[in-house]
């Protein structure tokens, strides 16, 4: 069963944020739009290039109004110490949250149950609570926070455009689709 269109569920994890530790629940997503971007581990390969990434584009998230919340099943701990020994994790500025006991990621669908690890998996969640996107990669496959950033973009003009939906490779400023009994066949 998918969960696009079903709320996130009730969560209470501490995080590495700003050079302090602080309690992030279900609470601080609620009135915006939201990515949780669950990676396997700390100190490894592609995890870094990924949030290093979301680091540089971090500002233009935060201009639609969007957090960040990065998530594996390391300890909050652990995230300060990577951000405090790394050049490029030292940069980011958004949440790092702890998930040792797994609870979080169960709640999202995306443990790796023999490995106790998160799948890396990316979770759009608008200002109501709800899934609008996912998108689950391979171990091996990192993602693009360019692309991640049009997705957001897609999601919240549809949510501010009721009746129009955005086709492929859409980009803020291109016309989108009316969906219609006139529009099939037609495309």
């Amino acid at each position: 069963m998918s969960l696009i269109n079903t709320p996130i569920k009730p969560f209470k994890n501490m995080a590495f944020k700003d050079g302090q530790f602080v309690e992030v629940t279900e609470k601080d997503v609620e009135g915006k739009w939201s990515v949780f971007f669950f990676y396997p581990a700390d100190f490894t390969f592609v995890c870094p290039t990924e949030l290093g990434d979301l680091a540089d584009h971090y500002a233009e998230f935060q201009k639609m109004g969007v957090e960040i919340y990065s998530v594996s099943t390391d300890t909050h701990f652990t995230h300060k110490a990577w951000h405090s020994s790394s050049e490029t994790i030292g940069k980011i500025k958004y949440g790092m949250i702890g998930d040792p006991t797994g609870a979080l990621t169960r709640n999202f669908e995306n443990m790796r149950e023999n490995e106790g690890l998160a799948d890396r998996g990316t979770f759009v969640v608008d200002p109501q609570g709800i899934i609008q996107a996912i998108e689950i990669t391979a171990e091996g496959i990192g993602r693009d926070a360019s692309d991640l950033l049009r997705k957001v973009k897609a999601a919240q003009y549809v949510a501010s455009h009721p009746g129009e939906v955005c086709p492929a490779k859409w980009k803020e400023g291109d016309a989108t689709l009316a969906p219609s009994l006139d529009l099939v066949g037609k495309i």
